[in-house]
This record gives structure tokens, C-alpha cells and sequence, in this order.
């Protein structure tokens, strides 16, 4: 009878071996103060009193990328998806103003592809030091017969901590102003939508948009915003913020706002025009683009002194504007949406 290995099973072990190894580096830098130990333990250890906090809550979050995915298996552009990963994470965590500390990934393929996995684990490497958290561990599996070839899935989970007396919101009251930081495109939600505006339209990834490839304008990464609003709520004017993510600025924005509390926001902004392109190419409402897509917001911050915190992140090489501000009725209402994609 002939032997059966794993290996026949569709199961590479040396490749796994191999990816830890081209890993293991791309890890190392992201090492931060309160990290214990490194990579090829049983779990990741991190020290909270190094780190410097004195009355610390945990923050936790986990996302995905979602269909975006797609995108990079069908093109085999794979570097921005680590970037997103985090990105979809870090920045959940920082709207409580949570510093994150550590991240840790999972990658699921049905046969590895090592170069394609070392390059989406640098992306998450790349996202984590734009974060200032360290990539201390995550977990690779092959599962033949789970996805077919080329395929994989992606998630991720992130740890934060801030000091109990940081945590956000705080004392949100109407009038507080409402500052946007700019998105840097579609982001991370919202592509089952494209995909299929797409599809119905004939278009394809290497069709050109803007004078780019549309894959180039789809796979930009979903910015990080930790760094600049770290330093905003360090300095106190930060009592609020919202991660604009699936749901829109309508989905999002009340989650940061008292129950019996709104919005007012002033449209139309400026915006990347892949929004207006979207929504002319299959005649999708402003409703619809508000509650599925960021339409140019990445970010939005309450802040207690519009000027003040606009300057300052400036500073911190952002772009704020101002988007609108809070009210004492519930809901949020955006002036001329009908605008917002003409």
C-alpha cells in the first residue's frame, strides 16, 4: 500500500514553514514598547504597565475586508489588503480613544501561495506601523477543498487600551462641531455594490477610469487615522468620533452621538470622484450612496474647538473639514445630498 502524507492531502507544511520564516522580520518591526516575547509562542504577551498605562481599559475589535477581496484574487494585486485589514480595526478602536497595542491575523487558502501570503502579511505589517501597534502573532490555514484555487479569506483582530477616564464619547452637547478627515476612495465596504454596478455596466478591473485602471482607483488602501486623533484627544479636544464604515455617515455618525441627540451636516463636500461615478454609472440614489459608501469621509470627529483642532491636524498632515454640527434632535440630515454627486 502507498504511503498518503499530508502533503497529498493538499497540506504544504514546509510552505507554512517557509511564510513564518519570510514573516518573522516584517513582524519584528512593528515591535512596540510592552510587547513580550516575539513570534512561535502559544499565545502573544503584552505588558500594560510598560507600556505606560496606570488605570487601563481594554479595547477590542475584529473585522474583515470583505468583498473587496475579490478584487485582489481576481487581479493578483495583494498588497493593499493588509493595510485594509488593520485599517477596518485600528481605526474602531481609536474612536474610544483606545491607543491600539497589538494586532494578530488570520489567513485562510485552500493551497498556500507564499510569495501572495508574504505580501498580504507585509500589508498588515505596513498597517500596523502606521497604527503604532505590533503584529505579535496570527494564524495560517490551509484548507484544501474549503476555497477554490487562488481564494483565500482574511481577519483580523486588534487590542486596544485607554485610561478610564479617556474613554470616548464624553460630554457630547449640541453644538459641538462635527470635522470630517478626508477618505482616500471606496475604502473596505461597500464592493458587493460595486461589483455589481460593475458587472451590469460591462466593466472590468483593467477598464479605464479617470485615466487609471479601475483597479488601481479600487484597491487604494482605507487610510489610518490613529496617529493624528491620538494627538487631538491627548491635547482634549477630541469628545467624539465615528469610523465611517459600512452603514455611511448615517449608520455610523449616531453611534457616537447621545440617543436623543443628531446631526446637521453641510453639503455638498468634495469627495474622490469614483462616488459620482458610481452613482451615475448604475443611477444610484444619494440615500443609497450616503448609507453604503463613506461618499468621501473617512472619519468624523466631534471636536470642542473647530479651529483649534483643524490646526492641529494639519500638523499631523491631514485634511479636516468642517462637515457639520451636533443637534438636540435625533437623526442626521444632510443639507443638499442631492448635490453631493452631481
Amino acid at each position: 500500500m502507498t504511503s498518503v502524507t499530508y502533503r497529498d492531502a493538499g497540506v504544504d507544511i514546509e510552505a507554512g514553514d517557509a511564510l513564518v520564516d519570510a514573516i518573522k522580520p516584517l513582524a519584528k518591526a512593528t515591535n512596540r514598547t510592552g510587547v513580550v516575547g516575539g513570534l512561535g509562542g502559544f499565545g502573544a504577551l503584552f505588558d500594560l504597565k510598560a507600556a505606560g498605562f496606570v488605570d487601563p481599559i481594554l479595547v477590542s475589535t475584529t473585522d474583515g475586508v470583505g468583498t473587496k477581496l475579490k478584487i485582489a484574487i481576481e487581479t493578483g494585486i495583494h498588497d493593499f489588503v493588509g493595510i485594509d485589514l488593520v485599517a477596518m480595526c485600528v481605526n474602531d478602536l481609536v474612536v474610544q480613544g483606545a491607543a491600539p497595542l497589538f494586532f494578530l491575523d488570520y489567513f485562510a487558502t485552500g493551497a498556500l501561495d507564499v510569495e501572495a501570503a508574504r505580501c498580504i502579511i507585509a500589508g498588515i505589517a505596513e498597517g500596523c506601523k502606521q497604527a503604532g501597534c505590533a503584529l505579535v502573532g496570527g494564524e495560517t490555514a490551509e484548507m484544501p477543498g474549503m476555497y477554490a484555487k487562488g481564494d483565500y479569506d482574511l481577519a483580523g483582530f486588534s487590542v486596544g487600551a485607554a485610561e478610564r477616564d479617556a474613554l470616548l464619547p464624553a460630554n457630547v452637547q449640541p453644538g459641538d462641531a462635527i470635522l470630517a478627515l478626508p477618505s482616500s476612495g471606496v475604502h473596505s465596504n461597500g464592493f458587493s455594490l460595486v461589483r455589481r454596478i460593475f458587472k451590469d455596466a460591462g466593466l472590468t478591473w483593467d477598464s479605464q477610469i479617470f485615466g487609471r485602471h479601475a483597479a488601481d482607483v479600487l484597491t487604494t488602501p482605507t487610510r489610518i487615522y490613529v496617529k493624528p486623533m491620538l494627538a487631538l484627544h491627548k491635547a482634549g479636544l477630541l469628545k467624539g468620533a465615528a469610523h465611517i464604515t459600512g452603514g455611511g455617515l448615517p449608520g455610523n455618525l449616531p453611534r457616537a452621538l447621545p440617543a436623543d441627540h443628531g446631526a446637521r451636516l453641510n453639503g455638498p463636500w468634495a469627495m474622490p470622484e469614483i462616488f459620482s461615478f458610481l452613482a451615475r454609472t448604475a443611477n444610484v440614489t444619494a440615500e443609497e450612496m450616503l448609507r453604503v459608501f463613506n461618499c468621501g469621509v473617512g472619519m468624523t470627529l466631534i471636536v470642542t474647538d473647530a479651529d483649534k483642532s483643524s490646526e492641529m491636524l494639519r500638523a499631523e498632515g491631514e485634511q479636516p473639514f468642517l462637515l457639520g454640527h451636533v443637534t438636540d434632535q435625533p437623526g442626521i440630515v444632510v443639507e443638499d445630498k442631492d448635490k453631493l454627486f452631481a
